[in-house]
């Protein structure tokens, strides 16, 4: 397994500034990590790592070539629990993901629901969550199949942060082979899941990981946020059981897998380290 970055390593830089930290420390891979419809005016000023999913792909994988890093994933993290608005990235912005990642040849395209945050969203029971996301998902998981691409649930709500929650919406859906899990160790387990009972029930169906450790300090917390964005510590430092999911993943055939951290490159590079000594 790979083990890249997400591209949110400085703070108001253009993509290709991230790319090129990225190199520096060491890494040759890393999502595609922020991405919007239409254009964005502080991506476009070169103060967001932000990425159109209307830019000619191929301008993206010139970037990425030119500083010798492999795209691996395309985030299209959405607010699937919300009601259908054009102005709340969604089901067509899933869409044009998956089209931008299957036009260079990206497998994965990473999206999920989101902690609901409207007077509608939060009233709905859990019967109504699983069926509205996947209504929202059904259009674009049959694409996904006939571009060769998969999508894959992110825990980072209160549907996908269970692991009974991913299964219902996968059983919703058919089950098909486009449909399979981004693993976030740190938004799981800040959801009140195991991670590493998720890397076991979900071991062949999980093509990417996105690696996060927290500290003490989030032990109270747990069971009441869905996400926290970045880890700022190390892999190893903190309470989450990161070598158990390594010891579930390392002989699976996922290939692909970033650190959300922010800080210094002494934590990214000790916490490739970490992976490493894990057996990855």
């Amino acid at each position: 397994m790979n083990v890249g970055v997400f591209l949110l390593i400085e703070p108001f830089a253009s993509v290709e500034r991230q790319l090129i930290r990225a190199k520096e420390m060491g890494f040759d891979h890393a999502d595609i990590t922020d991405t919007n419809a239409g254009g964005s005016m502080l991506g476009s000023a070169g103060f967001s790592p932000t990425v159109s999913l209307d830019e000619n792909p191929f301008d993206v994988k010139r970037l990425f070539e030119k500083h010798g890093v492999k795209p691996v994933t395309v985030c299209a993290h959405a607010m699937l629990l919300e009601p259908s608005n054009p102005g709340v990235f969604g089901t067509a912005e899933i869409m044009k993901a998956i089209k931008f990642a299957a036009a260079i040849g990206i497998k994965d395209v990473i999206t999920t629901d989101t902690d609901p945050r409207s007077k509608w969203a939060t009233s709905l029971s859990y019967k109504e969550q699983v069926f509205v996301m996947a209504e929202k998902l059904y259009t674009p998981v049959r694409m996904a199949e006939d571009y060769g691409v998969r999508i894959l649930l992110e825990p980072h709500g209160p549907v996908t942060d269970t692991i009974k929650g991913i299964q219902d919406v996968m059983e919703r859906l058919g089950n098909p082979s486009s449909l399979g899990v981004n693993l976030d160790t740190g938004n799981s387990w800040l959801g009140g899941a195991d991670p590493v009972e998720m890397a076991k029930v979900f071991k062949d169906q999980i093509h990417h990981v996105h690696w996060k450790d927290l500290g003490k300090e989030w032990i109270d917390k747990r069971g009441t946020l869905y996400g926290c964005g970045f880890s700022t510590i190390a892999l190893g430092d903190g309470v989450i059981d990161i070598k158990g999911v390594c010891e579930v993943l390392k002989d699976t055939d996922c290939e692909s897998s970033t650190l959300e951290i922010v800080g210094s490159e002494e934590i990214f590079k000790k916490s490739a380290a970490y992976l490493k000594k894990c057996g990855l």
